[in-house]
């Protein structure tokens, strides 16, 4: 029995590696937001500075070990084979859940998934011991309800304080330096250098030390006892040391600032959230120690007691987890994911709005607006006009950076602050604050306070705060059900139960590993797509891509007609998935348009024109195809009559004209022949006049009652989107014609 506990202890630490990654992957956000956004420095330097506050600050954090071990339920309730079930079962979920997070790349919080976890684990094994045993009728005894309210009371809250204060320190910090904020760095860069390195010296010195293995307790107390002192001193002392080094060397305040900060806030994720990755498997490992150390105790009799003491972590499991973590920053391409989701809710220019505006975005940004107006009503004009010169951005530069920075260093340094002093008081008072909501909502609110939600992007951005809000509530949910789920997988299954998951928790990783790469590689491939595109190489490469597209369009007609007459439902769905993966790379380019015209000559004004016919018409070709195929999916899927022979007859006689119709043109581009116009208008002209000829045979059937209601609607929307996409081909062939000669003459 002793053999299968220390497997359980081995799979633990096993996934405990694994949400270490996982976990790293999601939180990285929190800490390299800021920086990445600010370009600050090389992409190299930033994680440099980072992965070293993450391997410093996994020194830090032992002290907060205590709440996987009795912060969350009551341990000496337990036997130490239940607690081993339920810290085994809170690892398992824990890893499935962070690792969906970041494979659709929203970042949440580690420390909810964790307490909810715990909960939801602790509260099934409380049930499974009421159920087993007459005597246990309340669940309370079990449940560690004071601390556990506190902690998500504490969690909640700090969303609002972020987001409140990040927003007003946010809002006075620009007005006093504006957006061209160079000129005045050199009056009042040093000051706010100063209260920044304070409060990051603050949380340094003060807060992180506190629970720090190695420090002498005689120097803890000492910093301890003259806070007030050292912080006047570091107030002081760096204002006139940064003035002094600004005036020498003109040295960049904002920068340091920023990288102390990343490395301050890398710091304060691994002191306050190492415990969400390894606090578990440490509380299984002590656990284990404890139950082998007594003499002729039987697991299902030994209650654990012992684990609600004070117990210090061994410095080697904090070091050995900092370097996972920071291996991970290093390698991890979801992490990317989850910080460009973090970056394009707070960019300051206009970028990829990935999330649709719903209701209550339309309706908050219309009731500020409104609210705005009224207040500008009551204010003095003069005041008014003055804060807003403060908000008025710097002029566009001509040359337009394909990755500007999402803001500007002012708004990066705010950040930073803000957030490692609300973590950090956190992690004095011993609450697991999520840095991901502290951190993120410090982030919204810095942008609402700058007008980065403006007009033209709030809805947008307000809806994706809100998708990951919500998706945070979700994590609480889906955290506290799913563990609750599994441990009675494993109370009742036993071993096998827990290879079955292990081995299940293995393949869903993989698959998802698999699913983010295609996606990741689909998204670089659009990006390319977009910001490679020059004066000289758009002619070839609007060819190249129209070319494609009409190929896959001939090839999809005759699947669509063949499917349909064989009443094949997986081939026309396949078709649907294929020709849905075309229209998203057309919108996409569609969407980017501006950009794409931003980039031509100032004389290519004719060029840009017929380069967005040729993708509007392109967009309606494959709408029009889409518009044959889904309603044929349908009609087969509902099992209606299929069509008679005299309908496929004709389908075919369709085929094959729109076929021909569309290699010629296909020909005629690639080989950049355009003097086959007028045998493409008349191929074009037999087939809306066999169109013709077919909606005249459908009618006499329906006349004759030859062909059902639903076959006869299906027939008739098949003619009718076939000579739309008829037409628009030929529409595209001449604005494709038109844009390449135009090109030509241009270069």
């Amino acid at each position: 029995m002793e053999t299968f506990y220390l497997f359980i202890v081995i799979l633990l630490f096993v996934l405990a590696a694994s949400d270490l990654v996982v976990g790293v992957s999601n939180d990285a956000v929190n800490f390299l937001n800021s920086a990445i956004g600010s370009k600050v420095a090389p992409f190299k330097i930033i994680m440099l500075i980072a992965g070293l506050g993450v391997l410093v600050g996994s020194v830090f954090s032992s002290g907060m070990m205590e709440v996987a071990r009795k912060g969350i339920f009551n341990p000496g309730e337990f036997y130490f084979s239940e607690i081993m079930l339920i810290f085994l079962a809170v690892m398992v979920t824990d890893v499935i859940l962070l690792d969906a997070y970041n494979t659709i790349g929203l970042p949440t919080s580690t420390t909810v998934s964790i307490v909810f976890e715990l909960l939801g684990a602790a509260v099934g094994m409380a049930t499974i011991k009421i159920i087993m045993n007459d005597d246990i009728t309340s669940i309370s005894q079990f449940i560690n309800s004071s601390k556990a309210l506190a902690i998500i009371s504490g969690i909640l809250v700090s969303v609002v304080i972020a987001f409140t204060v990040g927003a007003i320190i946010q809002y006075f910090i620009r007005i006093v330096f504006s957006f061209n904020y160079k000129k005045r760095m050199n009056y009042f860069g040093s000051i706010w250098g100063g209260l920044s390195f304070t409060a990051l010296t603050y949380f340094i010195l003060l807060k992180g030390v506190k629970d720090a293995t190695f420090m002498p307790e005689t120097t803890i107390d000492y910093f301890q006892d003259h806070a007030t002192m050292i912080l006047f001193i570091s107030l002081i002392g760096w204002t006139l040391l940064l003035q002094l080094l600004h005036m020498l060397f003109n040295l960049n305040i904002l920068k340091v600032i920023v990288l102390v900060g990343t490395f301050s806030l890398a710091m304060a994720f691994a002191g306050n959230d190492l415990v969400n990755f390894i606090g578990v498997p440490l509380a299984g490992y002590s656990s284990w120690q404890i139950f082998t150390s007594s003499e002729g105790g039987v697991a299902n009799d030994f209650l654990m007691t012992g684990l609600s003491g004070k117990v210090q972590t061994p410095i080697l499991f904090l070091i050995g987890a900092g370097i996972i973590m920071v291996i991970t920053l290093f390698t991890s391409k979801k992490a990317k994911s989850v910080v460009k989701t973090s970056l394009d809710l707070s960019r300051q220019e206009e970028g990829d709005e990935r999330f649709k505006p719903s209701w209550f975005s339309k309706a908050l940004v219309r009731s500020s607006m409104n609210l705005n107006s009224n207040i500008r009503k009551i204010l003095p004009g003069r005041f008014v006009k003055a804060i807003e010169r403060q908000f008025e951005p710097i002029a566009k530069q001509k040359v337009k950076d394909p990755d500007p920075p999402a803001f500007d260093l002012i708004r990066a340094s705010v950040n930073l602050t803000v957030a490692s002093i609300l973590i950090a008081l956190g992690t004095s008072l011993k609450l697991p604050l999520s840095t991901t909501y502290v951190t993120f909502m410090v982030a919204m609110g810095t942008s609402l306070s700058d007008k980065a939600w403006d007009r033209e992007s709030a809805v947008y951005r307000i809806s994706g705060v809100l998708a990951v809000i919500g998706g945070w509530f979700l994590t609480a949910f889906s955290a506290f059900t799913l563990a609750l789920i599994v441990v009675y997988l494993f109370y009742f299954g036993q071993v096998y139960a827990i290879v079955a998951m292990s081995v299940f928790v293995i393949y869903l990783i993989y698959r998802s590993h698999r699913y983010h790469n295609k996606t990741e590689e689909k998204a670089i491939e659009g990006t390319q797509e977009v910001y490679g595109l020059t004066d000289e190489n758009i002619g070839e490469k609007t060819v190249k891509t129209v070319i494609k597209n009409l190929r896959k369009i001939s090839v999809s007609i005759s699947n669509i007609f063949t499917g349909i007459e064989l009443e094949d439902r997986k081939q026309l769905k396949k078709i649907q998935r294929d020709l849905d993966a075309t229209t998203a790379k057309t919108k996409y380019l569609k969407d980017h348009i501006t950009v794409i015209v931003d980039k031509l000559k100032k004389d290519s004004t004719d060029t840009a024109y017929y380069f967005v016919q040729v993708l509007d018409y392109m967009r309606e070709m494959l709408h029009a195809i889409s518009y044959i195929n889904r309603p044929a999916i349908e009609h087969i899927e509902n099992n209606h009559k299929p069509f008679n022979e005299e309908q496929i007859a004709e389908l075919k006689q369709l085929q094959e004209v729109i076929v021909k119709f569309l290699n010629l043109i296909i020909l005629s581009i690639e080989g950049k022949d355009y003097s086959k116009q007028e045998d493409i208008q008349a191929i074009l002209n037999q087939y809306l006049h066999l169109i013709e000829k077919c909606n005249k045979n459908q009618i006499g059937r329906i006349k004759t009652a030859a062909s059902g209601t639903k076959t006869s609607i299906l027939f008739l929307n098949i003619l009718n989107e076939s000579k739309h996409l008829a037409l628009m081909g030929f529409n595209l062939y001449k604005s494709q014609r038109d844009f390449v000669v135009l090109n030509k003459k241009l270069n």
